[in-house]
């Protein structure tokens, strides 16, 4: 196992095997109730699959949640994960001042 640093960011398989920890189920198990093959849960607890949006419907009628949490899950790991690789060219970028632009609106 990877040992990981405080801030990096949380994959949502990390998530979900707390989940599965909690209620005392295997990621096997889990994957029979929901209709998915058993390597697309071990992939996504190891870190190595996204949660798509199939995935993130089946786990909220399973835990009886939204789907929107899931997949903000992955939403919010993929962004931090970009964010901590391009995190110094973000800082060059001049942001957009629509007192000094010719055009008045942006979309």
């Amino acid at each position: 196992m990877v040992t990981k640093h405080w801030n990096d960011p949380v994959h949502p398989g990390e998530i979900l095997a707390d989940e599965l920890e909690y209620i005392g189920m295997t990621a096997s198990e889990l994957a029979g109730k929901i209709g998915v093959p058993k390597n697309r849960l071990y992939q996504i607890i190891n870190g190595t699959r996204s949660i798509t949006a199939d995935t993130a419907l089946r786990l909220a009628a399973f835990f009886k949640t939204s789907a929107g949490i899931w997949m903000n899950l992955q939403k919010s790991y993929e962004l931090d994960v970009v964010a901590k690789e391009i995190g110094n060219s973000l800082k060059k970028i001049t942001p957009y001042d629509s007192k000094t632009s010719h055009s008045s609106q942006l979309f």
